[in-house]
C-alpha cells in the first residue's frame, strides 16, 4: 500500500517550515498567496489528504450531523432530506444519512454507529417497530444532541418535529362525512408509531363528532404499499354491505386500492369516495386524482436541522421546546367529490 503523504513530505520537498505548511493547509492569512499556492498545488500532485478525523479530535467536533430515516425511496422522506441538507450546508455541516428499512434493530445498530462516528447531532424518524427508545440513552449520556421528526418518541424528555396527525386525518374523515359517506373503512398500518395511532385517533374523532358508529370492521391494518392497497380492495368487495368510502393512511396504499376497485367496476368516487394522505407525486398521476393531506416534508426537515444547529451553535436549547407542530393541508381533488356527481344525477 502506497505511504500516506503528510506535511513533514511536503515541508521537505519545498524546504519550508512544518509550520508553514500547516497556516497555509489552513488557509491563514499570514502566510503569502504565492507560497500558498505552491504549497496547494504540491498538495494535490502528491495526492496529500487532510487528517480531519486527528482534527476532529482534537476540536472535540466533527462537523457531521447524523440521519437516521426508515426508507430512502420514499418521496416524502427525499423532501425532508433536501430541506434538512440545504440547512446543514449553509451552515457548513454535512449528512451521514442511514436508513433503517424499518427494522428496530438496524436502527440501534445505526445510532451505535453515528455515536462512534463522533456526529455532533442526530436527526431520527423511527423504524415502524420501535417502541423502545433506550437506545438514544447513548447520546443523552453524553449530551450529544437529537431530536425525532415525523415518526416520534413519546419519551416528553425529547424535542419532536410533526405535524398533527389527529387534526389531519379529523378532517380528511370530516370531508368525507360532508360529502355523504357514512360507511367509511380505514386502512392503517401494524405499527405502534405515533402518526397511525394518530391518524386513526382523528378518523374516530370525526364518526364520534357527526354521530356515526364506529365499526372495527371497517379497519384494515396492513404495511400500507400498493400492493397492500390492491389486497385491501378485495376485502372490501367481500364486505356485506359495500363501503360509500376509504380513507387510507397514505397514498401509495390509497392508489393501490383506487386502481383495483376502479378494475373491480366500482366507480371512484360515484360508489366509494377515496382520500389518501402526504400528497406523494402519484396522487395526481392517479386517475380520478387522489384527494390527500399535502405533509411538508421539505419544511420539516428545514424545522428540524435549523433547531439542532440552533442548539449546536448554542443559539437555542433544544429541550425548551417538546413539540414542534408544522400544519399540513387538505388537499380536495376528484377521488371524494361524491356531492358533485349526485348533483348533476
Amino acid at each position: 500500500m502506497e505511504k500516506e503523504v503528510t506535511i513533514y513530505d511536503l515541508a521537505k520537498t519545498l524546504n519550508i517550515s512544518v509550520a508553514t505548511i500547516s497556516r497555509a493547509l489552513k488557509d491563514d492569512p499570514v502566510v503569502s498567496k504565492k507560497t500558498k499556492k505552491k504549497i496547494l498545488d504540491l498538495a494535490e500532485t502528491m495526492g496529500y489528504r487532510s487528517n480531519h478525523f486527528a482534527r476532529n479530535l482534537r476540536n472535540q467536533k466533527t462537523n457531521m450531523i447524523g440521519v437516521i430515516i426508515p426508507r430512502v425511496n420514499s418521496y416524502f422522506m427525499s423532501t425532508v432530506i433536501a430541506g434538512i441538507e440545504k440547512v446543514t450546508n449553509e451552515a457548513g455541516y454535512h449528512l451521514i444519512i442511514s436508513q433503517s428499512s424499518e427494522s428496530c434493530q438496524k436502527e440501534i445498530e445505526s445510532v451505535k454507529t453515528m455515536f462512534h462516528n463522533r456526529v455532533d447531532g442526530l436527526l431520527v424518524s423511527l423504524a415502524y417497530d420501535t417502541q423502545d427508545t433506550s437506545h438514544f440513552d447513548l447520546f443523552a449520556r453524553k449530551q450529544i444532541p437529537f431530536l425525532f421528526f415525523d415518526r416520534v418518541s413519546n419519551d416528553n424528555r425529547y424535542t419532536n418535529v410533526l405535524i398533527d396527525n389527529r387534526r389531519a386525518a379529523y378532517e380528511a374523515t370530516a370531508y368525507l362525512i360532508a360529502q355523504g359517506c357514512k360507511r367509511i373503512v380505514h386502512i392503517t398500518a401494524n405499527s405502534s408509531s405515533n402518526v397511525y395511532i394518530d391518524r386513526l385517533a382523528g378518523y374516530k374523532q370525526a364518526l364520534e363528532a357527526h354521530h356515526i358508529p364506529f365499526r372495527p370492521a371497517y379497519i384494515i391494518r396492513n404495511n400500507l404499499t400498493q400492493e397492500a392497497g390492491t389486497e385491501a380492495a378485495q376485502s372490501i368487495r367481500q364486505m356485506q354491505t359495500l363501503p360509500d368510502a376509504v380513507f387510507v393512511a397514505n397514498d401509495n396504499c390509497a392508489v393501490g386500492c383506487l386502481l383495483a376497485l376502479k378494475k373491480e367496476g366500482i366507480r371512484v368516487p360515484q360508489d366509494i369516495a377515496i382520500a389518501g394522505f402526504n400528497n406523494d407525486p402519484v396522487s395526481t398521476v392517479v386517475e380520478p386524482n387522489l384527494t390527500t393531506v399535502n405533509y411538508p416534508g421539505y419544511e420539516m426537515g428545514v424545522v428540524a436541522a435549523r433547531n439542532l444547529i440552533g442548539h449546536l451553535n448554542g443559539m437555542s436549547d433544544i429541550d425548551t421546546t417538546n413539540t414542534i407542530l408544522l400544519k399540513a393541508e387538505l388537499i380536495i381533488r376528484a377521488s371524494s367529490q361524491k356531492a358533485s356527481f349526485q348533483k348533476k344525477g
